[in-house]
């Protein structure tokens, strides 16, 4: 696939000789458009480098995401509690945009999404992302990350940039072991992972096979000090006196022989387990013509934790079978899937790369340890309730040339899209009567006790299950001129039809000048088209939320944008995003040693593809919920932002001081609000508080990162510190609005080579213990949650050793 035409700086933070630095520094760029002649501090838009080998040695965290999220300031990866789907897949950012317009490649090669939508209101609230904890850290080389619009050079979806992961393929081998646990003595983490690289008999064939297992234990970082546990009233009648309401619920407890553990609600990480096996591999058939291939398999087992239902809460629970109340558990098994198979041909210097990628994500869900209550006595305690998956296959030929000083590229992309709906067990979405009859228009009110479907997590219903398909076909060209390496000048255009939304023609100019020897300046400027995902267009179901007053557990619905009760409030159909993205930037190498880059944005986004606001409507009661939400065109968003990134490597002591200074910040606003002309809601339910809150202010504005690493002899060392600045979150309908403080949090760690192929790293992440403030009592549901997922999450300090080999 073509390569993207960026600057790349790098921003590795690991153990690195300063042989290595000086190496690295002279590295050669080989994403972006075809001309290999570029050095990343030579092209014009900025791309961070991370080199996972070097960096995850070092690092307490463990995933592609965690990892990013701690060494790139524009990204933003934070775990969610109590937020089904979602508590399992951390959706990610870049530049405060979507998780929907973060492009991410592997090998160069478009990447499948997820088949899940966020839509619990956490970040990202309506997204579809690509779950990055897919691809394990031990198949890496390294990851580029493009902080840049690259929609007219990869397709829609790169609004906000571009992340590539170059996987393996050394020869030799490498192995991991790695061991964690929280300052709580919970969040456990275990994690083996090995790679190994073997020639296929010919000169430079390989391939390179990849295990990893990782195990993650839940935390619990919850209060429930003036919960109503027994339905007394005593968390409504002490509100004011948290105090008194534990001692009135403290009496009954003990009234049972019980204690407070029996009623302690579990809020904090999922417990997740996953295998992965991934491949890289290549095969020259002559010196012109050779093949190649790779990919990988996922199976992810998640174990996450809803709203505790009281025994007073008749309607929710069966007391027979829940005397003290129960809190339900949804399990997740994600089965993910790619392969890529490709050929590269090399005529007079025209170079063609023919290859066919496909991927696909299946999310089955499972609820535990609750009921159907409409069932009574007769319930199961445990559901099916369903799966949603989502398959991507995508034919691409790649043609370049390099022409003194031209470089041409062209070639097209077809692709493939399908996203289906299954239903789960019966007892999981249906209604009974006290008969154990299903509920029908028919029915007597009086024979009709306890919710239907499974709680916390509503199954699929027939009703919900669909598949539906689409494809898309593009066409691109871009030509970049280089003068000396003083002037460079990228110039691309894109042409893509959609079978379910039309054509769209988009273009990107960027350039560098460098005015003096290692000072330049750069620019771009690009339009982007984003169609709605088919997730986004489809996507439905029933699911447990609080109610809008905020004292009670309902269900709430989500409609699809073609359906019935869509077309009965007058929503309008689901149309493209359109986008305009520049960027201006200096870099400066003053010293040998020292680099910096400066780099300001502005992305404009028109008729961006949210999720509304619960909206109470009458007309909705038929369909069995308290409010409905839907998937609009229903805003215009102006995001605007700078980034700064200084490295520094300096010979200090004997050793290797590498030092990196990164900073971001950005800022979105919401700039215009497109009503349904049909719809009678006011705004604080179309589009409220809340969600304005999710898209401007749930995300720090800003975020810094300053990383030193020194190496000497054996020893290694690590001192980094992350910065998060404030946000604010609005608990409306039922809470208020809470500014949380910045923060602060440091990593440590010290790594030992016992020889050159053994090395032990020991360290903590967030050794002082930072969380984010505790949360305001009106937002905290009662007491329950003391902290809210923002930030750095919930996790608190996190110790870790590490062994590491090579082979």
């Amino acid at each position: 696939m073509k390569k993207l035409s960026v600057s790349v700086l790098l921003l590795a933070i690991g153990f690195l000789s300063a042989q290595e630095q000086e190496k690295q520094i002279e590295d050669v760029v080989i994403v972006g458009n075809r001309n290999a002649k570029r050095t990343k501090l030579e092209t014009p838009v900025p791309v961070d480098i991370i080199n996972i080998d070097k960096i995850q040695k070092s690092s307490p965290q463990t995933t592609v995401q965690d990892l990013l999220n701690y060494v790139i300031p524009s990204f933003n990866a934070v775990r969610q509690s109590a937020s089904d789907g979602t508590e399992h897949i951390d959706p990610m950012t870049l530049r405060g945009m979507g998780p929907d317009q973060v492009l991410v490649l592997v090998n160069g090669k478009r990447r499948h999404t997820t088949s899940l939508v966020n839509y619990q209101n956490t970040v990202g609230n309506g997204s579809v992302g690509t779950d990055l904890g897919t691809i394990p850290v031990i198949a890496i080389d390294r990851i580029e990350v493009l902080r840049d619009g690259a929609a007219a050079q990869y397709g829609s979806d790169a609004i906000a940039g571009v992340i590539n992961i170059i996987l393996k393929k050394d020869i030799g081998g490498t192995a991991s072991l790695n061991y964690g646990i929280s300052g709580r003595n919970d969040g456990e983490t275990y994690q083996a992972g090995v790679n190994y690289g073997a020639s296929l008999g010919k000169k430079d064939s390989y391939i390179s096979l990849s295990l990893q297992l990782n195990h993650r234990g839940k935390t619990t970082r919850t209060q429930n000090h003036n919960l109503d546990i027994f339905g007394g009233n005593f968390a409504y009648d002490f509100a004011d006196n948290p105090a008194a309401a534990r001692a009135a619920d403290d009496a009954i407890i003990q009234q049972r022989g019980l204690t407070r553990d029996d009623f302690n609600f579990q809020i904090g990480d999922a417990q997740i387990k996953q295998a992965q096996l991934f491949f890289n591999s290549e095969y020259p058939i002559n010196d012109r013509f050779k093949l190649y291939s790779f990919g990988g398999f996922s199976i992810k087992e998640g174990q996450g934790y809803g709203f505790r239902r009281l025994p007073s809460e008749t309607d929710n629970n069966v007391y027979s079978i829940y005397p003290n109340g129960f809190q339900p558990t949804l399990g997740s098994k994600v089965y993910d899937i790619s392969y890529a198979i490709g050929a590269k041909y090399n005529k007079n210097d025209w170079f063609f790369d023919l290859s066919n990628t496909f991927g696909s994500n299946t999310f089955n869900y499972d609820v535990s340890n609750t009921v159907n209550a409409s069932l009574g006595a007769k319930s199961p305690t445990s559901f099916n309730a369903g799966a949603h998956s989502f398959l991507q296959n995508t034919i691409n030929l790649d043609v370049s040339k390099n022409i003194k000083n031209f470089n041409i590229a062209f070639g097209g992309e077809f692709r493939f899209e399908q996203y289906d709906i299954k239903s789960g067990d019966e007892t999981s979405y249906l209604r009974y009567d006290v008969f154990g009859n299903l509920v029908t228009s028919d029915t007597d009110p009086n024979d009709v006790v306890g919710a239907g479907g499974s709680q916390s997590f509503i199954g699929f219903s027939p009703q919900n299950a669909l598949s539906k398909s689409r494809h898309s076909t593009a066409v691109y060209a871009d030509v970049s001129y280089d003068l000396d390496k003083k002037l460079n000048v990228d110039l691309a255009g894109r042409f893509e039809n959609y079978s379910d939304f039309g054509s769209t023609l988009n273009g990107k100019l960027a350039v560098r000048y460098e005015f003096v020897k290692n000072y330049a300046i750069r620019a771009a400027v690009g339009t982007g088209f984003r169609a709605p995902s088919l997730q986004q267009q489809y996507f439905n179901n029933s699911y447990a939320d609080i109610s809008t007053t905020g004292n009670s557990i309902v269900t709430k619905g989500i409609f699809n944008n073609d359906s019935e009760a869509a077309r009965a409030l007058g929503f309008d159909k689901l149309k493209q995003e359109t986008s305009v993205n520049g960027s201006v930037g200096f870099t400066l190498k003053p010293i040998s040693k020292l680099s910096i880059t400066l780099d300001g944005y502005l992305i404009k986004v028109k008729d961006r593809i949210v999720i509304t606001s619960n909206i109470t409507d009458d007309r909705l009661a038929v369909y069995g919920v308290e409010s409905g939400r839907f998937f609009a065109n229903a805003i215009d968003t102006e995001t605007r932002g700078v980034d700064l990134v200084i490295a520094y490597d300096w010979r200090l002591g004997g050793g290797n001081l590498n030092i990196n200074l990164a900073g971001n910040y950005t800022e979105t606003k919401i700039t215009d609000f497109h009503f349904p002309a049909n719809l009678q809601t006011p705004q604080n339910e179309f589009f409220g508080p809340d969600q304005i809150n999710i898209i401007e202010t749930l995300s720090p504005k800003t975020k810094a990162t300053l990383g030193l690493n020194y190496g000497i002899g054996k020893f290694n060392f690590l001192v980094r510190n992350t910065y998060f600045g404030k946000v604010i979150r609005d608990g409306y309908p039922f809470g208020g609005v809470q500014e949380f403080a910045p923060k602060m949090v440091t990593d440590v760690s010290v790594g030992y080579d016992f020889t050159k192929n053994i090395n032990l790293t020991v360290g903590a992440n967030n050794v002082f213990d930072v969380f984010p403030d505790l949360q305001i009592y009106e937002n905290s549901y009662y007491g329950v949650f003391k902290y809210a997922p923002v930030q750095m999450g919930t996790l608190g300090n996190y110790f870790f050793g590490r062994l590491n080999f090579t082979f």
